[in-house]
């Protein structure tokens, strides 16, 4: 038996960062841990790194947005919620997939910190040399 569930989820992911998303037809509302969107994103970059997908289709005010977003620094945050708001607007709307890709919003960006090594000061800074 289903259970009829206005909702829709995805995940985005972003460095260390992971966000669950959460979307509903609504007015725009966009929460964020709790917070309001500007409260949570307070420099344009990342504001605008995560309405990126809402702004290309153009459905900023279409859908009420509720997200939980942890680990990582702000700019992955902002990545990994870019991320899922585009996963759950392509569930959502199946035939938007063509405009968000053409933008790179359903593409993870799998860049991760490389891991120091034994032997050099950071992942591939070495000692200094000296000649004498």
């Amino acid at each position: 038996m289903a259970v009829n569930n206005p909702y829709t989820w995805a995940i985005g992911r972003r460095k260390t960062s992971a966000a669950r998303v959460r979307i509903k037809p609504g007015t725009g509302k966009f929460t964020i841990n709790g917070k309001e969107f500007e409260q949570f994103f307070v420099t344009n970059d990342t504001r605008r790194q995560a309405m990126m997908a809402l702004d290309v289709t153009e459905m900023r005010n279409n859908f009420d947005i509720w997200v939980n977003v942890q680990g990582g620094g702000i700019t992955g945050q902002a990545g990994a919620v870019s991320l899922g708001v585009a996963r759950a607007l392509l569930v959502d709307n199946p035939g938007i997939d063509k405009l968000l890709r053409e933008h790179g919003l359903l593409t993870r960006d799998s860049r991760e910190v490389e891991r120091k090594k034994y032997g050099r000061h950071k992942a591939r800074r070495s000692t200094q040399f000296s000649k004498r």
